[in-house]
């Protein structure tokens, strides 16, 4: 059932679980979170990120899909948009029912970050839509951030009392599209930061996170826990396993739904290392 973001994220921060978001990059994800979702009986966040819109040339046909698939699922499932640096695409996800944006201004200095972050605040707010933002530049996206930042606690909580956005991603020793999943993890940062943020803290970055530190941060503070990298691995791995098995196949069907498959397992066994 399609929920708005803010139910699932409030709900969990307040019981010290993790939500998980995964990434929709073509209609086989979305269809295998959901799956996932139900067989771990646990609620999850489909994103679609920028660089999915890009790929696709436009964001509304699969946008649509997803919403689509989102309402026909029997757990809660929140539709968002991910990293997001065009305000008219926000604007334009907001308008076709996304239940949160997460606006990216990272990039900017402080002031120009605060100034433009609150305006598109403004605007969500005005039409009922959580907002996540990001401060402390995440490392590894595009190459632009750096991957040693750290989010300082003091500034984190000024930001979100200047932005009044809904939910904060912060540096905390992730980065982004990491292919091992050693990435060290600041635990104590991470519980100074949620002593200290009024709001949800979002960890992206997390395909590089092994398990146990999965579970770790979220009881440290995390709440909402981004997931892309690792089930495209789990895709592209059940896709080769499938045409090395069977070179003869040409039903795009038989390859991608060996993906789905994969995806949607790695789905249900994620939500429960959250403990969504």
């Amino acid at each position: 059932m399609l929920t708005p973001t803010a139910d699932l994220v409030t709900a969990a921060r307040a019981a010290g679980r993790g939500v998980g978001a995964f990434n929709v990059i073509q209609l086989e994800h979305a269809e295998a979170l959901v799956a996932g979702a139900e067989k771990a009986g646990a609620p999850v966040v489909l994103q679609i990120s920028e660089n999915a819109v890009k790929y696709h040339g436009a964001l509304e046909p699969l946008a649509q899909a997803t919403l689509a698939v989102a309402r026909s699922c029997a757990a809660p499932v929140a539709v968002h948009l991910d990293h997001a640096t065009d305000v008219a695409l926000v604007r334009h996800a907001v308008q076709l029912g996304f239940g949160s944006v997460m606006y990216d201004a990272s990039a900017m200095s402080y002031v120009d970050n605060v100034a433009a972050t609150t305006a598109v605040v403004r605007h969500c707010h005005e039409r009922g839509v959580y907002v996540e933002a990001e401060l402390g530049e995440v490392g590894g996206k595009d190459g632009v951030h750096a991957p040693g930042a750290r989010t300082d606690p003091d500034e984190a909580a000024a930001y979100v009392a200047a932005t009044g956005v809904d939910a904060l991603a912060v540096a905390v020793g992730t980065s982004h599209a990491m292919l091992t999943r050693d990435a060290t993890v600041d635990f104590g940062l991470i519980e100074r930061l949620r002593a200290t943020v009024p709001v949800p803290l979002v960890l992206h970055g997390s395909s590089g996170v092994a398990d146990d530190d999965l579970r770790r941060a979220v009881e440290a503070g995390m709440t909402k826990v981004n997931i892309a990298t690792q089930l495209n691995k789990a895709f592209t791995a059940a896709v080769r396993a499938h045409l090395a098995a069977d070179p003869a196949v040409v039903d795009t069907r038989r390859y991608l739904g060996a993906g789905r498959e994969a995806v949607a397992a790695e789905v249900a066994r994620l939500l429960g290392v959250l403990g969504a």
